[in-house]
Formats: C-alpha cells, sequence, structure tokens
C-alpha cells in the first residue's frame, strides 16, 4: 500500500456519514476543505479483484462511481476468472478488495491459507446463473445420468461445491463420475470439441453452453445448500483506510439500488462490460438475488455486532464440504468464521444511525 493522502470525497452522499470515523494525528489529515467536502485518508491506489458476473460490481466499475467518490486515488480494476485466482492475488498481496464465491472466501478463511480478510459484501445470492447442464446429444436428462460421465467445474468454487451436493443427494460420489477442474472459458472451449459431457458453471459462460438443466443452485440452496458471491476486504485496507471500505459498501449498495429500481440503466452498463446485449443481462440478472445493504444486516444474513447472523453457519457448511474435498486442514466452527465477516464496516455504513 502506498503513503496515504488526503482524498475529497467527490460523489455525493455517497459515504452515508462515515468519514467521521477517520481520523489521523496529522494536522493536514484534520484539515476541512474551504468548500465544505469531508475528507478521509486513502490508498493513492486501490486495487480491487472482479469477475465477469452479472451483478452490481460491473455497475460500480462501468459506472466509475469509486473513481468519482475517491478523485484522488487510482482504483485499478483487475480481472480474474474464479475466486480461487481471487485468494491467490489477496495472498501475494496484489489487490485490496476482491470479488469470490462462498467456497473460495470459506477455503481462505481456514487453514492453511488462512487469509486475513473479511467478507464485507453480499454481490448476490447465487440462484439459476449458476447450473449444471448436460451437452446435448448425450443423452443425459437427469442428475442419475451422469454415472460414468466427465463434468467440468471450477475446482473449490461455488459451483464444484453445488456439483457435489447435487451429486450426493442423488445417491452419487465423486468417484462415479469423472470431474474435469476447467475455468469458465475453458470449460466453454471443451464444451464446444464434446470434450465434456456436462458442465456446472455461472454466467454468463452458462448462458453461452445451452444444453439440459439438470439442477440449479435455486434447486441447490433450497435443498440446504446455498452459495453466494461475496465482497473481500484485506483487513489491512480494513484498518488503515476504513472511511475508503465504506465508500466501496455504498458504491456497492448503490448499485444493487439501481439493478431494483432502474434495471434498464443497470443492464446498459453490466451489458457495455460483458459485451452482451440488456434482454441477454436481464435474462441473467434473473437467475440471481440482490441484497440491499440493510438487508444485509438482517439475522439470516450478516446481522450486526450487537447481533450476529446466521451467514457464519453457511460459511460452516462450506467448510465442511472443503474439508470432504481435502483443501483445507479443518473444518473451522461458526465461532471461529464470525471474526471473518466485517461487521464493523457494515454497521457503520448501513447500520440505525
Amino acid at each position: 500500500m502506498s503513503i496515504r493522502k488526503l482524498v475529497t470525497l467527490g460523489l455525493a452522499g455517497l459515504l452515508l456519514a462515515t468519514t467521521a470515523a477517520c481520523s489521523s494525528s496529522d494536522d493536514d489529515a484534520k484539515a476541512t476543505p474551504s468548500d465544505g467536502a469531508s475528507t478521509v485518508e486513502a490508498p493513492d491506489t486501490l486495487r480491487i479483484g472482479y469477475q465477469q458476473i452479472p451483478n452490481g460490481d460491473l455497475v460500480v466499475k462501468h459506472n466509475k462511481w469509486l473513481e468519482d467518490a475517491l478523485p484522488d486515488t487510482t482504483i485499478d480494476w483487475v480481472r480474474f476468472d474464479s475466486g480461487g485466482d481471487v485468494n491467490t492475488a489477496v495472498v501475494a498481496g496484489s489487490i485490496d478488495i476482491g470479488l469470490a464465491g462462498s467456497s473460495p472466501v470459506t477455503r481462505g478463511l481456514s487453514a492453511p491459507l488462512n487469509i486475513d480478510y473479511q467478507v464485507a459484501w453480499i454481490h448476490d445470492v447465487i440462484g439459476d446463473a449458476e447450473s449444471l447442464v448436460a451437452r446435448d446429444g448425450t443423452d443425459i436428462t437427469a442428475i442419475a445420468d451422469l454415472k460414468g460421465h466427465k463434468i467440468a467445474t471450477p475446482f473449490a468454487s461455488t459451483s464444484h461445491y453445488s456439483l457435489v451436493a447435487a451429486l450426493t443427494d442423488a445417491g452419487l460420489s465423486t468417484d462415479d463420475v469423472t470431474l474435469v477442474d476447467l475455468q469458465p472459458a475453458d470449460i466453454l472451449a471443451a464444451w464446444t470439441r464434446d470434450d465434456i459431457d456436462a458442465a456446472y458453471v455461472w454466467d454468463p459462460t452458462l448462458s453461452q453452453l445451452g444444453g439440459t438443466v439438470l439442477t440449479t443452485s435455486t434447486e441447490q440452496a433450497a435443498a440446504g445448500h446455498p452459495t453466494y458471491d461475496l465482497g473481500v476486504v484485506t483487513t489491512a485496507l480494513a484498518q488503515k483506510y476504513p472511511a475508503v471500505v465504506d465508500a466501496w459498501l455504498a458504491a456497492q449498495d448503490k448499485a444493487v439500488a439501481q439493478i431494483k429500481d432502474d434495471p434498464a440503466t443497470a443492464t446498459e452498463a453490466i451489458g457495455a462490460e460483458l459485451d452482451l446485449a440488456p434482454a441477454d443481462v436481464t435474462a441473467q440478472l434473473e437467475g440471481l438475488t440482490f441484497l440491499r445493504g440493510t438487508e444485509q444486516l438482517a439475522p439470516e444474513f450478516f446481522g450486526t455486532k450487537a447481533a450476529p447472523g446466521a451467514f457464519a453457519e453457511s460459511l460452516h457448511q462450506a467448510a465442511e464440504f472443503l474439508h470432504g474435498q481435502d483443501a483445507i486442514d479443518d473444518v473451522p466452527d461458526v465461532a471461529a468464521l464470525q471474526p471473518g465477516i466485517a461487521l464493523d464496516a457494515l454497521d457503520r455504513t448501513f447500520g440505525q444511525k
């Protein structure tokens, strides 16, 4: 992280009165600009890992809301193909904020990785936008038909988690099929070459595959296996620049509000980022559930500092799966996972004032 400097917040109303949380021992840091705008300490560069997933993160990126909110900070958007790659980048010190699914985040919070970051945002609750599909011409019409076939999915991802859960519930084990670890772009290529028979993956790749839908993450959530796309922030960023985290949270909340209240504008932004027509984006958004910041403080999700919610239990369930796949050393209990949720920032930004 580069040297700290004062930043004038340029996006009116974005911080929701959070800048009071920041202070500095330097006289300059205490100064108030002559125009009355609030100032906070911020890094020279804020590095954000994103994925090509149709949600509010792409709305924030496309509209340059963080660039407006932090005009003296360079916002460096770095694209990744999966949450596992995001974890690697955080460990390497290459990014400060990232988007990853609940399975790779759980892996990050567990041994041996023990990544020093916190979950601060639910980008989306995954539904039909992440599904298991069989290639046309394979005569696979049900999950049980997958026995003896080759299935691709990004390992340690939410898709991998949902796939193994679906197989187990259908009476199959991973030994009954051939699992192939491929990133979304590689899944599309393998699908086109007829190298795989089925795939569990997310949009926009999912929509490019076609095929027969065998199960969706909506159905897997109903069966007790919910999955999420999450925003994580490094502990170093959260401790050194709390108001920057608050600005990022406020921008994400604004994006969800636009998706819900002005979907035409939101789909245009997402479509520009994904090179998709707005109608295609609309169809993909229907496979995800989006939550405003205040909704994420509900007991079934993050809860509050005074009353933590059930979200850590979802991470615990994912940890049990990962341990079964030998992806983590042990299954951390709910109490051990709870500190991995950024309730301080969530309370500051969305709690009762």
